[in-house]
């Protein structure tokens, strides 16, 4: 029996590595989101404990310059709070992007499966008519030989 050889092997390779840097990308992708979720969640949790130390302060000492400077932490804490929700929705986009590479990838990849199996089928099939053909011939050859004895 012949060896089945798929014309575009080669390519359907280099899709599978496409597939899989595309999946390491992902992953990469979303390794810095939730990274970056972890700081804005950790930026929110200061921020609210400045809230609340400014609040103690408020109720408990009237110096003035001292809860500005906390009203200010606060403000403070706000904006990079607001930077890294920035940030997250940056990292999603990536996420996004990345999943859309892998699909089509993946897609590719299998377009290229089907070509592989659709072909393995076609050699299968000549393979099975060129193995009925031969034992056809011998049989033919059997039986002309053993009608002219």
């Amino acid at each position: 029996m012949a060896r089945f050889r798929f014309s575009m092997q080669n390519i359907l390779e280099m899709k599978e590595k496409l597939e899989d840097q595309a999946k390491n990308e992902f992953s990469r992708a979303n390794m810095r989101l939730i990274e970056a979720q972890d700081e804005r969640d950790r930026l929110k949790n200061r921020q609210s404990k400045a809230e609340e130390d400014l609040t103690r302060t408020v109720q408990d000492v009237l110096d003035v310059r001292t809860i500005r400077q906390k009203e200010d932490a606060v403000e403070i804490l706000k904006m990079y709070v607001t930077q890294q929700e920035l940030v997250v929705a940056q990292r999603q986009q990536e996420v996004n992007e990345a999943r859309e590479v892998l699909n089509q990838a993946m897609r590719e990849r299998k377009t290229f499966e089907k070509l592989r199996e659709k072909a393995f089928e076609e050699f299968m099939i000549e393979e099975n008519r060129k193995e009925q053909k031969e034992v056809d011939e011998l049989v033919s050859y059997r039986y002309g030989s053993a009608a002219t004895e």
